[in-house]
């Protein structure tokens, strides 16, 4: 992300326990009084493990009876915590890896708060997505023509597609361009956003950055000319991004697009990340696209160059 922010400025401080010895029942009345969906479980004023909505669910599901069941016969142990001062991707990092949906807070050895992936969802959009789907050994990189104007020289583009003239899971898109201080003085004026952290470098160098950089959104304005350039007409349906590291002025940028599954109707869910020429992530994101056949009147060619 551009700024790091602290699991502490995103995680709920309000937080519930309940003994190990308690019922289901009791569970479930504290659930729904603190208005909450996990609580703590606390042996001795220690935290060793959680119950949730879900897990209540099961009981209920197994026929079991609430008034019987205690915690310690259904709760998740041992207890996966992060730390008060941790940066959130790692949080995101444990949600996603322990396939969990609650993990709480420690500050040292005390417990301070909770955080939920819904609590991240503002701050990190992709950080439950799937991993990029694998490819097989052998893929067609082709270069693609026709579904652009025009091209410029400076600019670079590779698709390695498993088919020639079609997409499919797998394949991936990069384009490549200098962010020059033109292109971003030209974005400033087009769009409106003259925010002097683009455009001056006297008040660039007091900020947290210490230098002009790159319209966070004209680097992602990368991640559409890769799309632009897939092979049939490439229409927009949504886009979530993340900003992850500033992108220099005069560096050239990278943004690489995955197709991750194949939603039907010629829909497409990608992930569309960015990155500098050191490769380092800018932009983490993940879009849906329709894409349609192009105009009979488009001569379809395609420069292969290899196979």
């Amino acid at each position: 992300m551009l700024v790091s922010i602290p699991v502490s400025e995103v995680m709920t401080a309000d937080v519930r326990t309940i003994a190990p010895d308690a019922t289901a029942r009791e569970v479930a009345v504290k659930l729904v009084e603190g208005e909450v969906d996990s609580l703590i479980v606390c042996r001795d004023s220690d935290p060793v493990g959680i119950v949730t909505e879900s897990d209540l669910t099961h009981i209920l599901a197994a026929d079991t009876d609430p008034d019987t069941t205690t915690v310690s016969e259904f709760a998740s142990e041992p207890l996966v915590t992060v730390g008060y001062d941790d940066d959130i991707t790692e949080a995101a990092r444990l949600l996603r890896e322990e396939r969990i949906e609650h993990l709480p807070v420690t500050d040292g050895d005390e417990l301070v708060g909770m955080l939920a992936t819904t609590d991240l969802s503002y701050y990190l959009p992709r950080y439950a997505r799937p991993e990029p789907a694998s490819k097989p050994p052998e893929e067609t990189t082709y270069v693609v023509r026709p579904e652009t104007a025009l091209e410029d020289p400076e600019w670079e583009f590779e698709c390695r597609c498993l088919e020639r003239g079609r997409v499919a899971v797998g394949d991936v898109a990069e384009f490549t361009k200098t962010l020059s201080r033109e292109d971003v003085e030209r974005f400033a004026t087009s769009t409106g956003d003259t925010n002097r952290l683009h455009l001056e470098d006297e008040y660039a160098a007091e900020t947290r950055f210490g230098r002009r950089i790159a319209h966070g959104a004209l680097a992602a304005g990368l991640v559409s000319a890769a799309l632009a350039r897939l092979p049939g007409l490439t229409v927009y349906l949504s886009q979530d991004l993340s900003f992850q590291a500033p992108v220099e002025i005069g560096s050239r940028a990278t943004a690489s697009c995955e197709i991750v599954e194949d939603l039907g109707g010629d829909r497409y869910r990608l992930t569309t990340d960015v990155y500098t020429e050191d490769d380092t992530q800018a932009i983490e994101g993940e879009a849906v696209v329709l894409i349609d056949d192009l105009p009979e009147s488009v001569n379809v060619a395609v420069d292969e160059i290899g196979e």
